[in-house]
């Protein structure tokens, strides 16, 4: 069977969430690159893919899944990954908190700040340092006393929803340094088997 297809783009961290858990898992992706500078994000055949013209953009078979939270659950749920995509009903609600904070919280602090630094994107910079302030404080509390983002058993899906943005934080100037716990969860998901850079 042909690897899925991973409509991605190098820079993007939602992209970069779907490679690292594939690398996790040891499930070979068959990356493509969109242009997105070039707007082919917007063309007619990948509209066709996700009407939203966003990537990442996963197609297995006849099967396209857009979104990245969809991916991770679509290929944690393909593969049987039920250490990363629990079968608790209460351990996967955890799970789908930190799934919610990684396109909220996360997005509009971090990921913001970013996105107005390093791509020029017209967002207030004040207001995302502001939220990122916020979200890492809280974050960093939680990991004052959980290993992993959804409690102690061992990583899941919220670790790769959660991480880029994190630990990209830097490229829109929100300093981690005063956010130690949080740190060392970085190292912690950085030294799980399989982990891959961020490209770029």
């Amino acid at each position: 069977m042909a690897s899925p297809i991973l409509y991605s783009s190098p820079l993007s961290g939602n992209c970069y969430k779907v490679r690292l858990f594939a690398a996790l898992i040891n499930v070979p992706l068959n990356v493509i690159d969109v242009d997105l500078a070039g707007a082919e994000h917007k063309e007619a055949w990948f509209t066709a893919l996700n009407p939203w013209q966003q990537v990442p953009v996963l197609k297995s078979g006849s099967t396209v899944i857009w979104d990245s939270q969809a991916i991770l659950v679509y290929l944690a749920e393909l593969h049987g990954q039920n250490a990363w995509w629990p079968q608790d009903p209460v351990r996967r609600a955890k799970v789908v908190e930190w799934l919610s904070v990684s396109v909220n919280e996360i997005q509009h602090g971090p990921a913001d700040a970013r996105l107005v630094q390093k791509f020029g994107y017209p967002l207030s910079h004040a207001a995302a340092v502001v939220a990122s302030q916020r979200t890492l404080g809280v974050i960093e509390h939680h990991l004052t006393t959980h290993k992993w983002l959804a409690g102690d058993e061992g990583p899941t899906l919220a670790e790769c929803a959660a991480y880029p943005y994190l630990a990209l934080a830097p490229e829109g100037e929100i300093s981690l340094d005063e956010y130690p716990a949080l740190q060392a969860w970085l190292r912690r998901v950085e030294a799980l088997p399989g982990y891959i850079p961020l490209d770029g």
